[in-house]
C-alpha cells in the first residue's frame, strides 16, 4: 500500500486498512498524511472539511508505537475519522455549528463520542462543515451553508445535485474518501438524508444509544450521533464504538440493555430470506420517474432475496402535524445551557446574545437570516405544556405510527425512498433508521431550493425503537445483494 496509498485508499475499508497496516505496508501516519492530501486537493471542490486537526500525525505516530509494542485496541485502531463541526473536542480544533459566531471556539473536553472514539483508537482527522445550527436558523437556508465554511457541494456534481441534511459535509467527505468514515448527527433526516445523497450507509441510532453530551443540540428528545460510512459493515463498527452509558445524559440509561458486544455479528447476507418488510406507498408519491423506478426495483432484489414484501402498508399519522413548538423549546433550552458553559472569549453565552451578534455581524452571518433563533427565544411556552405537548406527539406516533404499523403487519422493518419526507415520524419518536445506496437517478427534480436531486439514491429502512441489530441486517443482506455504490469522479 506504501507505493501506491493515495490510489490504495480510495474505497478502502476498515478492514482492508488494518490488514495492510497489520502486513507493514502502511502504518496510521502513512493513512493520515494521505488522506490529508486528498483533503488538500479535493476539498476545495466540495468544501467539505472545515479544519484538519493539527495534531493528527502525532496521533497516528503513538497509535502505530502502541500497534508495535503492545496491540491493536480493535478494528479502529489508526483508523482517520471526521466529525460533524457541532462536536466538542478537547484539542486544537474549534467546533461551531457553522456559525461565525463561534468560530474561535475551543470546547473544554471531549464529547462522549468523540472520547469513545479515541478510546478505540480512531484518529480525529478533523471537522466537517455542515447546515449552520442544524439548519435550525432561518427557512430559507440551503442545506449544506454556513457562514464559517461557505457551500458543501456533492462531490458527484458540485453545485449541481443536492447535498441534502446538516450533515452533508460529514457525508461529502466519506463519499470523497478525504476519510475512512465520519459521524454526522440527525434531529429529522440529517444522518439518512445526506448519506443517501452521496451512495453512502447512514446510520440513525435510536436516541439513547449514543450520548449527546458534548455536542451543540437541537432537540433533546430526538438528537443523536451516528455513523456515515461506504459500507453497511463499516458503519456497524463505528456505531459499536460510539454507543455506551453516559451519566450526563440520562436518555442512554434506556440503552442498557440494548447495546450488543459487537454489531458485526449481525452481518448477515442471507438475512432477507427471513426477513418480513413493508412498503409505505404513501412516501413515495411525490418520486419522480426514475427514482421511482430505483425503489421498484429495491423491492424487486427483496422478493428475489427471499424476503415477505407486504405492499403496501398504510401508516395511519402519514398526515401528521409537524411537533416544531416541542422543537423550538427544546432548542432555547439546550442552547442557552450549552453556550453558558462556553470560554469567557466566546462572543456569545446565551441564544439572545447569539441573535445580537447576528445583527451586528449581519453581512457575514445573516446571509439567509435568523427567524427561527428568533422564534425560539421568543417562545413562552412554558415547561408544562411542553410536556403535556411532547406526549401528545409522542402518543400519536407510537398509536398510529411506525409501532403500530409494525406490530399490525407483523414486518420487521419499513423501506422508504432516501428522502426526508418519509423520517418524520421516526425523528418524533426518536427510532432507528438506516440508508443504503439504491442507484444512480440520472434524470431527477429539482427541489424547492433550486437543487437538482439527481444523482445517487438510497432505500432507507425503519425500525421500532433499539432495532439496530434488525436494521443491519437486513441493511448488509440489500448491500451485499445489489452493491451500487460508486465513487465519484472529482477528476474529470
Amino acid at each position: 500500500m506504501s507505493i501506491n496509498i493515495q490510489d490504495r485508499i480510495q474505497e478502502a475499508d476498515f478492514a482492508s486498512m488494518q490488514a495492510a497496516m497489520t502486513r507493514g505496508e502502511c502504518t496510521s501516519e502513512s493513512l493520515v498524511r494521505a488522506y490529508i492530501e486528498r483533503i488538500h486537493r479535493y476539498n476545495p471542490l466540495i468544501n467539505a472539511v472545515l479544519e484538519i486537526n493539527p495534531d493528527a500525525l502525532e496521533i497516528a505516530r503513538t497509535l502505530d508505537y502502541e500497534r508495535n509494542t503492545t496491540g491493536i485496541r480493535g478494528p479502529l485502531h489508526g483508523i482517520p475519522i471526521l466529525l460533524k463541526d457541532n462536536i466538542d473536542t478537547h484539542d486544537r480544533m474549534h467546533t461551531s455549528a457553522g456559525s461565525v459566531a463561534l468560530a474561535e471556539s475551543y470546547a473544554a473536553a471531549d464529547a462522549f463520542v468523540a472520547a469513545k472514539l479515541r478510546t478505540a483508537g480512531a484518529v480525529i482527522l478533523g471537522k466537517t462543515n455542515m447546515t449552520e445550527w442544524s439548519n435550525f436558523m432561518a427557512n430559507r437556508m440551503p442545506a449544506g451553508y454556513s457562514s464559517r465554511g461557505g457551500y458543501v457541494l456533492n462531490p458527484y456534481g458540485p453545485g449541481k445535485y443536492f447535498v441534502n441534511g446538516s450533515s452533508s459535509g460529514s457525508a461529502a467527505a466519506v463519499a470523497a474518501n478525504l476519510c475512512a468514515a465520519a459521524i454526522g448527527t440527525e434531529t429529522a433526516g440529517s444522518i439518512v438524508g445526506p448519506a443517501s445523497q452521496h451512495f453512502l450507509v447512514g446510520i440513525k441510532p435510536t436516541v439513547g444509544l449514543a450520548s449527546r453530551s458534548g455536542i451543540i443540540p437541537i432537540s433533546i428528545s430526538q438528537d443523536t450521533p451516528g455513523p456515515i460510512a461506504r459500507t453497511v459493515t463499516d458503519a456497524a463498527i463505528l456505531l459499536g464504538a460510539i454507543t455506551g452509558i453516559d451519566e450526563n445524559d440520562r436518555a442512554t440509561l434506556a440503552s442498557q440493555n440494548y447495546i450488543p458486544a459487537d454489531y458485526t455479528a449481525y452481518l448477515e447476507a442471507g438475512f432477507l430470506r427471513q426477513a418480513r418488510i413493508g412498503i409505505p406507498r404513501h412516501y413515495y408519491r411525490v418520486l419522480d420517474e426514475e427514482r421511482k423506478s430505483i425503489m421498484e426495483s429495491a423491492i424487486d432484489v427483496l422478493r428475489k432475496q427471499g424476503a415477505t414484501v407486504i405492499d403496501p402498508v398504510e401508516l395511519y399519522l402519514e398526515q401528521h402535524p409537524w411537533n416544531n413548538d416541542v422543537i423550538t423549546y427544546e432548542f432555547k433550552a439546550g442552547l442557552n445551557r450549552y453556550l453558558s458553559q462556553l470560554h469567557a472569549d466566546v462572543p456569545v453565552h446565551s441564544l439572545h446574545e447569539l441573535i445580537s451578534y447576528n445583527h451586528k455581524h449581519a453581512t457575514s452571518a445573516l446571509k439567509y437570516g435568523q427567524e427561527n433563533l428568533i422564534r425560539s427565544e421568543q417562545n413562552m411556552m412554558n415547561e408544562k405544556t411542553y410536556l403535556l405537548k411532547r406526549q401528545e406527539y409522542n402518543h400519536q406516533a407510537i398509536t398510529q405510527g411506525i409501532d403500530y404499523c409494525l406490530d399490525q403487519y407483523g414486518l420487521d422493518a419499513l423501506m422508504l425512498p432516501g428522502d426526508i419526507d418519509g423520517m418524520y415520524i421516526a425523528a418524533r419518536l426518536g427510532y432507528p433508521l438506516i440508508t443504503v445506496p439504491a442507484g444512480y437517478s440520472e434524470i431527477g427534480i429539482i427541489d424547492t431550493d433550486g437543487d437538482s436531486t439527481q444523482g445517487p439514491f438510497g432505500v432507507v429502512f425503519s425500525g421500532r425503537a433499539f432495532s439496530e441489530p434488525t436494521l443491519i441486517s437486513i441493511a448488509y443482506s440489500f448491500e451485499q445483494s445489489t452493491l451500487q455504490r460508486r465513487s465519484p469522479m472529482l477528476d474529470n
